[in-house]
């Protein structure tokens, strides 16, 4: 492979600024190099897998955190009133958490984060939706109470 100079000279300049050996004009010949990008591959592989299985261990921590936090939402939706206004939603959020307790004991730690998740969404939608009814109900007497004072205006003007 032929490579001009000056390209040559930066490559080498920036392998020494970044802490590696430089690249010989026999690496771009390409055995060398085949070589060594091969071993760097493998070495990344080989780090990859092993952050992975890292990564798997520690799955634990979020997943309890997950649950943790999903089952305040759930109460907190609960005491929103969330089983009165939005049944359906409720409903789902407590299944979705008994399912991800099981997986929790099972050790399924990836479902379990992943049924939370779900859990706190549904309670959260159900919380939001017995605001919005609570709201519309205080909204729709208010909107009578004005109606009975314009009634009540209406007749003492006359």
């Amino acid at each position: 492979m032929c490579v001009s100079e000056p390209i040559l000279r930066r490559i080498r300049a920036k392998s020494l600024e970044l802490g590696g050996n430089f690249v010989s004009d026999k690496q771009f010949a390409g055995e060398e190099l085949m070589t060594n990008t091969t071993k760097n591959w493998s070495a990344v592989v080989l780090a990859a897998v092993a952050l992975t299985a890292l990564g798997c261990s520690s799955l634990k921590t979020p997943a309890t955190a997950d649950v943790a936090v999903s089952k305040a939402a759930v109460e907190n939706a609960a005491g929103a009133g969330g089983m009165e206004f939005a049944p359906v939603e409720m409903n789902a959020a407590r299944e979705k958490m008994v399912r991800a307790n099981k997986a929790m004991a099972e050790k399924d730690y990836k479902l379990a984060s992943e049924l939370a998740s779900q859990a706190q969404v549904d309670a959260k939608l159900a919380q939001g939706k017995a605001n919005s009814t609570k709201a519309q109900a205080a909204s729709d007497a208010l909107q009578d109470d004005i109606r009975v004072l314009r009634e009540e205006l209406d007749r003492n003007s006359k």
